[in-house]
């Protein structure tokens, strides 16, 4: 039997899967993407190869890892490897505008959402919002980084003019519609294997930063759990969630090929579903499931696990 290839940028966000790889058994390599070569004259190793590129790579002084990542999936379905999130993944890893209209596609409701390069015309475009509140956001960007909230075309145009502005990364900014809910949360629903895993609500209330991992919970300002157990949990595992809506994500992930990803969600005061992200480098709380009893990392290796065993059991017989 060959190995699991597990891809990455960050080993903070991958050591969690690894150890539950040994746990399990499964041979497995890091390849870790943030520089590197690949020689197109040769043939890819054999094995099962798991991308978890991630859109805030760049964040984290990695700038080229994605785009690095790309060739390097290319190369493996060209040999005709076995790629989980491969390429198409990918594209919407780093694509909020993909993703909308992948969702779009297969009827699932998104936000009101206008794509803009350059400061004016990110103005221009927020006036198709005057008189409500709307968002900003990166296109590619990741753990919710660059979303800001305004109430007004004026604070925007003070933002954009001012020395606080985030460039994003491929120079696309999103104007978008702000969904009032109730309550002060959103809905995460994990797949693995294309499999609804679990959904959890995470708690908004205090910013947009709503990274899970526990790598998270060190360094960023809104990311935390703190070590002292809270009353209310910005993390919790929801029992028994049920919702059509699960349905056309899963059309949505095999259509698009991708078999690891969490999917947010945000309902209005009528109840009604507005999705506006996908993650296909999903990461899991700890705290949260281990109050659950249900553990997205366990799942993950499982599945490579099980992908591994027939891809070969099946060439051994053959």
């Amino acid at each position: 039997m060959s190995k699991v290839y597990v891809i990455h940028e960050n080993s903070e966000w991958t050591v969690h899967l690894t150890k539950r790889l040994e746990e399990l058994g499964v041979p497995y390599e890091e390849w870790h993407l943030d520089e590197g070569t690949v020689d197109l004259s040769t043939a890819p190793p054999e094995g099962i190869f798991y991308s978890r590129m991630s859109a805030s790579s760049h964040t984290r002084d990695h700038r080229f890892a994605a785009e690095f990542t790309g060739q390097v999936l290319a190369w493996l379905e060209a040999h005709g490897r076995t790629v989980l999130n491969g390429t198409n993944a990918l594209k919407l890893e780093v694509s909020k505008v993909l993703q909308y209209l992948e969702l779009n596609k297969y009827g699932v409701k998104t936000p009101k959402t206008i794509a803009a390069v350059g400061k004016q015309n990110i103005i221009k475009a927020a006036n198709i919002f005057a008189g409500q509140s709307f968002i900003t956001k990166h296109n590619r960007a990741g753990k919710g980084l660059g979303v800001q909230l305004f109430h007004s075309i004026e604070a925007l145009k003070a933002y954009v003019e001012g020395s606080t502005f985030e460039e994003p990364v491929d120079g696309i900014t999103l104007i978008q519609e702000y969904i009032q809910s109730p309550e002060s949360y959103i809905t995460r629903c994990e797949f693995v294997g294309g499999n609804f895993v679990y959904a959890v609500k995470v708690d908004t209330s205090e910013g947009f930063e709503l990274c899970p991992a526990d790598a998270c919970q060190i360094g960023d300002l809104f990311c935390p759990v703190g070590e002292e157990v809270e009353e209310k949990p910005k993390f919790q595992i929801i029992e028994g969630f049920e919702d059509e809506i699960i349905d056309k994500y899963k059309e949505v992930l095999a259509k698009n090929n991708v078999q690891v990803a969490g999917i947010e969600f945000i309902r209005n005061a009528e109840g009604t579903i507005f999705t506006y992200d996908i993650n296909t480098n999903t990461n899991y709380n700890s705290d949260a499931e281990e109050k659950a009893g249900k553990f997205g990392m366990l799942e993950l290796a499982s599945f490579l696990k099980k992908t591994l065993e027939e891809k070969y059991t099946t060439a051994a017989k053959s």
